[in-house]
């Protein structure tokens, strides 16, 4: 199987082989619930709002390359509109049709990254990419691994996709889509010899492929869709844990790593967070 773009080429072999072997470690199936993007044909385009300051740009091109490599998607980073579609306590508004990526210094909220996606029946409609300036501000976290791990994955949950393992301090699987605590791997640790978590791998893949087989009559992927429920939100101040409505998982830590709050008429806004230590 072979994953491209104009950047990379990825040759993956023996591809039945190894993910019958992943099954078996339980992280077969990284998609969360039947929630994805409407659209006519396949690669899924996608525009994504740059909204952020200069210390994220290339965390966010690198992400959108990264993703684009699969062949049922092709992200475009584009303007940001959400800053200027700002409604009352919104700092990072969703804009129908896109993904809108934001970084502020959020304050000491508990959450280092935040992905909210509005969703109308089984279709993402919009969604959103946070991340926290107050703890990336940190010796911590302040590192290109962090960055790019958070960057990665907190984009990636608008395509309909799920963590691999909520487990930060077992071996790293060499997806963004795994919690860690040691983001680029090698030494200091699980393992001199673990992987680096800051991309996609093989699985996530076909994860998407798996998602995104199947086309629809219409798309949800434009920044000239009006879907029902598009000021849903509005007014509510959506950093806030308590505007997320009800926790539906936990990391394994058992701190909520995703929150399902019900807009009414068959819509819904979800929010996954990945906390700081």
């Amino acid at each position: 199987m072979i994953y491209k773009n104009s950047k990379k080429i990825f040759i993956v072999t023996g591809i039945a082989l190894f993910f019958g072997v992943f099954a078996v470690v339980a992280y077969a199936d990284n998609a969360w619930g039947n929630f994805h993007w409407a659209r006519t044909s396949n690669p899924l385009a996608l525009n994504v709002g740059d909204n952020v300051s200069s210390a994220w740009d290339d965390y966010l091109s690198e992400a959108s390359s990264d993703w684009s490599v699969s062949e049922v998607l092709d992200t475009t980073i584009v303007p940001g509109t959400a800053l200027r579609h700002r409604s009352p306590n919104l700092d990072c508004s969703p804009v129908s049709g896109t993904v809108q990526v934001c970084n502020k210094t959020y304050g000491k909220t508990g959450w280092l990254g935040l992905a909210q996606i509005w969703a109308s029946g089984d279709h993402i409609v919009k969604g959103t990419a946070k991340l926290n300036d107050t703890y990336f501000n940190t010796t911590t976290y302040n590192t290109p691994a962090w960055r790019r791990l958070v960057m990665c994955q907190e984009v990636a949950h608008n395509f309909g996709l799920d963590h691999q393992d909520e487990i930060f301090n077992n071996a790293n699987l060499g997806s963004c889509m795994d919690y860690t605590n040691d983001p680029d791997g090698g030494p200091g640790g699980f393992s001199a010899t673990d992987p680096s978590n800051e991309h996609p791998n093989a699985h996530d893949y076909a994860q998407l492929e798996s998602i995104y087989e199947h086309v629809e009559s219409t798309s949800t992927a434009s920044s000239a869709v009006s879907p029902r429920g598009n000021g849903n939100g509005s007014g509510v101040n959506l950093d806030d844990p308590s505007a997320w409505g009800r926790a539906v998982k936990q990391d394994g830590q058992g701190r909520n790593s995703l929150y399902e709050r019900d807009l009414g008429n068959g819509e819904k806004l979800f929010t996954f967070v990945i906390w700081a230590d």
